[in-house]
This record gives C-alpha cells, sequence and structure tokens, in this order.
C-alpha cells in the first residue's frame, strides 16, 4: 500500500493519540491505511470509522472487522457516524496532502510534470474539474483562486492572460497552462511558481477549506473530554485555519474572553505549542514530508 501513500509523522501521530482500548477513533483520510493500521494495531479491541473521497483509495481497505471504511469527503463524517449510532469518539486523525499516487498517476492531473488532462479532482465523480474552472470562470473569480489560495501576486494578470488564451482555444492539459504561464514563473524557482498555480486551482476544485472548516467546527460535537485530534497540514491556508481551531474553537481565531481579560469557553488544550515537522531522515526517505506540520489538541 505505500505506493499509494507513505503516511507522515506516523510515530508522531501515534503518540499524539494516546489509542486506548474500547476507544472510537476517526481516520478523516484513510489513503493508503497508514495511520489506522497503526491504531489498528495499538489495541485489540477499538473501533476505526475513517473517510477517503478517492475511490482508489478505497481499494486500500485493510481485511479488519474493526475497520469501517467508508468512499466519501470527510466534511459529511458526522452523517456516518450518526448512521452507526456513535456519539462521541476518542480520536481523531487527519493528514491533509495530497496522495503519492494521486501525485504520480499522470492522468489525475495533480502534477504539472506531465502532461495530462487538467483534473485535479480528489473524487472523480465530482462534476468540477480544473479545466472546467480555467474556461469558465471570470479574470476576477480567477485572480481571487490564484491569489488567496496560491499567494501569487501576478494573479490579475495570470488571470487575465488565462482568459484570453481561451478566448482562442479552451485550455485543456497540464502542459498548455505550464506553456501558457511560464512567462510569469521566476528563473530559477519555476517549480515552486508552477506548484502555487496547482495548489490554487486544487484547492478550488474539491473546496477544500470549506471542508476543513466543516469537519473541524462538526468534530466539536463527537471528540470527547480528553480526546485527541491529530491534524497534518502542508501549506499554511490549512495551518492556520487548524491553530486557530485548536487555540479557540472556532476556525477564524476569536477568543472569548469576560470582562477581566480571562478567556472562557475554552475547548482544547493545545499539546503542540509549536507544530511538529520531520525529522531530516523522514524527509530524506520521503520528499513529500517536507512540508508537513502535525498539529496535536486535546478536548476539554
Amino acid at each position: 500500500m505505500n505506493f499509494y501513500h507513505v503516511p507522515i509523522l506516523l510515530n508522531e501521530v501515534k503518540e499524539g493519540l494516546r489509542v486506548k482500548k474500547n476507544g472510537v477513533y476517526i481516520d478523516m483520510t484513510y489513503g493508503s491505511g497508514g495511520y489506522t493500521k497503526a491504531i489498528l494495531d495499538a489495541e485489540k479491541k477499538l473501533t476505526v470509522v475513517a473517510f477517503d473521497c478517492d475511490a482508489d483509495a478505497i481499494k486500500n481497505a485493510i481485511d479488519d472487522s474493526r475497520l469501517k471504511l467508508f468512499h466519501a469527503n470527510y466534511r459529511y463524517f458526522n452523517n456516518f457516524l450518526e448512521y452507526l449510532g456513535i456519539k462521541e469518539v476518542d480520536g481523531i486523525v487527519a493528514d491533509l496532502g495530497v496522495s503519492s499516487y494521486q501525485f504520480d498517476t499522470a492522468e489525475r492531473g495533480f502534477s504539472f510534470r506531465f502532461d495530462a488532462t487538467l483534473d485535479l479532482r480528489m473524487n472523480k465523480d465530482a462534476k468540477l474539474n480544473a479545466a472546467s474552472v480555467l474556461n469558465s470562470y471570470s479574470s476576477e473569480q480567477l485572480a481571487k483562486i490564484f491569489f488567496y489560495y496560491g499567494q501569487l501576486k501576478e494573479s490579475r494578470p495570470i488571470a487575465q492572460t488565462i482568459v484570453n488564451a481561451r478566448e482562442l482555444k479552451p485550455i485543456r492539459t497540464t502542459q498548455e497552462l505550464v506553456g501558457l504561464l511560464k512567462p510569469f514563473a521566476p528563473k530559477g524557482k519555476e517549480y515552486k511558481f508552477f506548484a502555487k498555480v496547482f495548489q490554487a486551482l486544487r484547492i478550488e476544485v474539491n473546496d477544500e477549506l470549506n471542508a476543513l472548516k466543516e469537519m473541524l467546527i462538526k468534530s466539536l460535537h463527537f471528540l470527547k473530554r480528553g480526546g485527541r485530534m491529530c491534524i497534518v497540514t502542508y501549506h499554511s491556508l490549512e495551518d492556520t485555519l487548524v491553530k486557530n481551531f485548536f487555540r479557540s474553537g472556532n476556525t477564524e481565531g476569536i477568543i472569548e474572553k469576560d470582562v477581566k481579560g480571562n478567556v472562557i469557553n475554552e475547548v482544547f488544550l493545545v499539546i503542540t505549542k509549536k507544530p511538529v515537522v520531520p525529522a531530516l531522515d523522514e524527509i530524506n526517505e520521503n520528499h513529500r514530508a517536507r512540508s508537513a506540520k502535525l498539529r496535536i489538541a486535546e478536548r476539554l
């Protein structure tokens, strides 16, 4: 299963979850099942409910009666827990990155290394793909995506270049987009530039930030007191949402205080004051771990 995705910061996540006997755990991003397997191996009597919106990941299902695996976006996890009659859980883990399999499978369109259809859908059944975004969104909409999701300063001229080009011919492939935007890529930093372009499109196609916000807020209703959340992020937009949520109980980071300035309605004890990052050995073995950040919090 490691060809699909190597679990990042696996030991740190295992320690952070503090798996216990008869516990119920959620793996929000099943992937190759790395985190789920670690949880299942930790104790004989427990339950793991796992989700993945990529049908290819579901093929990695571990043959274990203690695992309940669903092909679904984690933003809807509450519906499945209610269906299973689960009212509270002991731990939640999520790896918010794109899987190695998705990056390395050309036809998925996640990487600009290959010439492929501009897809970028986590769920191949979803209607919206990257080509649809590029060929139907207004210049203003595209500029917002590249500015907020890709943090690209030249978002407006990039957007206008795309709009001008599609009037002559629809933009359908990764290499067509790369060729079109090559003049904007700083010399020597082309990889970083196009990584941001594709990140912005991927976030829009999969509505990633809104899905993350929904999942985090809903988790408050299910994570029991003393339960742990372990979230691995890969870019600042995700990390900020998770950091805000752990500190304040909301994704905006608004901390409620009384008239004396004391914090009220605290919902988490933040275990990681600073995010945990992979050791050099892990990065050398798996270069995709280099931008990973793990945050851990305990429900009060």
